[in-house]
């Protein structure tokens, strides 16, 4: 089987992956979530023609985000699991189809004759690769052009950083029709394979609306649930005794465990992007909820594998487990791997026994206490607002600067480092998403007693951002373009994506992006986005630094 995907940042040679992914991922799996794609597109087709008609199906909306988030990189490396989502989608086509016609006579309406791919899905795996295989970009490239294709993508891949975002508030329990219909109504179009590039562009920037307001829905999920996020002190260093290490996003998955591990004598710590759940008042509340423990997720084979305890991947961003931890990393959710348990958050009596059996930390590796500081969301910083603005009009802040993203392990991301630290005194680091962990223990001091670097959260919280961006711009009544501020971004799968293009559609200019430019942008369309927006890949960062400043 071969393949073709370069959805991701560290797609082989800035190109395409086409013998395996760069991320692990087999090309049979790449396939399978090909298919799987193309059969969400064909459920939308019949979920907004029965919203047309009034008839709202809600077993079909949720299978979509779960279609379109299982195939963000990072998230299911298993083909059974694979081929389980195809053979739910064909049930689900099945049903929707009949409902559809069913709809159309009670109404006195014609039913259109739509493609019917999503029931029609081959009985055998061999089947389902065979169909899988003319679905690959490479092939619709050769047909449609690299600038169609590119723009399509770009919607497609916007999509799926959404509907994680979404998945997740759902998950809390905010769930909105509304955007639903929007996710429909979009993957609708791209199932018409629409080929004009105005109509293609316009249809890209509103996928940043529609990320907006799922990034908007998580943040009321999370802080209603939980609370809004406070400045708080982080410890970074170890506790002598059993413990489990939680990495991934979803908050609810945290809440249960800590639930299921008190007064069990279990530390439990946050990984990666889980490290914002230490600001949240709901969570911190939980003494055994101790702290942060290593960095960026293209680290945890080293820091899983030195990590004597028991591990949950709670959304994507897991890599091949090596052998030495394999019995005791767990998934949960959408995460899957082949070979690793899967669990619930109804019982992680699984985790909870794999962590007392491991050795957990010794005493000798209880060190002196080190902490990062975090917290500091939209709440918190529009809560000293006043401060910020005074500062600014003093001259005492120059310039504030964005720089966050995804981290990664291509060569190239120490740029974000370097740059963080010869960001000159007078100017303040906002930071979110886990490209923080390439500068985020060290010391930058403060102005005035404004911490220098306000790390904001995970990478939805650029809702947080943006909410601050605008309100200082209300602020000095201006246009966001033309406060002090400069946005260097860093990337690497579809969420990413997402938020660009939600900056993009907010009409936010003068973006630098990197640490390597998308391989599924075509030089047509960053050429477009180039001339209206002013988008511009990173080079050095003295360089950039100068031209920003």
């Amino acid at each position: 089987m071969t393949m073709f995907c370069y959805q991701c940042e560290q797609t082989a040679k800035c190109t395409g992956c086409t013998v395996a992914g760069v991320c692990g991922k087999s090309p049979d799996v790449a396939a399978l979530q090909d298919l799987l794609v193309h059969a969400a597109k064909g459920l939308a087709r019949y979920l907004t023609r029965l919203k047309a008609l009034g008839v709202t199906d809600g077993e079909g909306n949720l299978f979509i985000i779960k279609a379109l988030f299982t195939t963000v990189t990072n998230v299911n490396f298993d083909a059974d699991r694979m081929e389980e989502l195809l053979r739910e989608a064909q049930q689900l086509g099945g049903r929707l189809k009949e409902l559809y016609n069913t709809t159309c006579t009670k109404a006195g309406v014609e039913p259109e004759v739509l493609c019917c791919e999503d029931c029609c899905l081959a009985g055998t795996r061999e089947g389902l690769l065979e169909q899988a295989a003319e679905l690959q970009i490479d092939k619709r490239t050769a047909e449609l052009g690299e600038d169609i294709v590119s723009l399509q993508e770009l919607i497609l891949y916007g999509l799926k950083g959404a509907a994680a975002y979404t998945d997740h508030a759902i998950t809390l329990g905010v769930v909105d029709d509304t955007l639903f219909d929007e996710f429909n109504a979009t993957l609708d179009y791209l199932a018409g394979n629409p080929t004009d590039v105005g109509e293609l562009t316009g249809k890209a920037l509103h996928v940043g609306d529609i990320n907006m307001k799922a990034m908007e829905n998580l943040d009321k999920a999370n802080t209603d649930a939980y609370g809004h996020p406070e400045p708080t002190a982080v410890r970074v260093t170890p506790i002598a005794g059993k413990c489990i290490l939680v990495s991934g996003h979803d908050l609810k998955d945290l809440d249960a465990l800590l639930q299921q591990t008190a007064d069990k004598g279990i530390n439990v710590y946050t990984h990666g992007e889980m490290l914002p759940c230490n600001a949240y008042p709901g969570l911190k509340k939980y003494p055994h909820l101790v702290g942060n423990y290593g960095g960026a997720w293209q680290d945890q084979v080293k820091e899983f594998d030195a990590f004597p305890g028991a591990i949950l991947m709670t959304t994507n961003c897991i890599q091949k487990p090596r052998d030495t931890y394999l019995g005791r990393i767990f998934t949960t959710g959408l995460v899957a791997f082949p070979n690793v348990v899967h669990v619930t958050r109804d019982d992680f009596s699984p985790v909870i026994e794999a962590a007392l059996a491991a050795d957990g930390f010794s005493k000798d590796e209880d060190t002196e206490e080190k902490t990062i500081m975090i917290g500091f969301a939209r709440n918190a910083v529009l809560g000293v607002a006043d401060k910020v603005i005074d500062a600014v009009k003093s001259g005492a802040i120059k310039h504030f600067f964005l720089v966050g993203g995804c981290d990664g392990a291509k060569p190239g991301r120490n740029y974000y480092t370097e740059f963080a630290e010869k960001v000159p005194d007078d100017c303040v680091i906002l930071t979110l998403a886990c490209g923080k962990y390439r500068f985020n223990k060290l010391e930058f001091g403060d102005i005035g007693g404004i911490p220098r670097l306000l790390d904001i959260g995970q990478c939805n919280d650029a809702y947080s951002a943006i909410q601050i961006t605008v309100a200082l711009a209300e602020a000095f009544e201006c246009d966001i373009n033309e406060l002090p501020l400069s946005m260097v971004l860093s990337w690497y799968e579809q969420k990413a994506v997402a938020i660009l293009l939600t900056l993009l559609n907010l009409g936010v200019k003068n973006i630098r992006l990197g640490p390597s430019l998308p391989a599924f942008v075509s030089p047509a369309v960053l050429n477009v986005l180039v001339e209206n927006f002013n988008i511009a890949p990173v080079t050095t960062p003295e360089k950039d630094l100068a031209e920003l400043l």
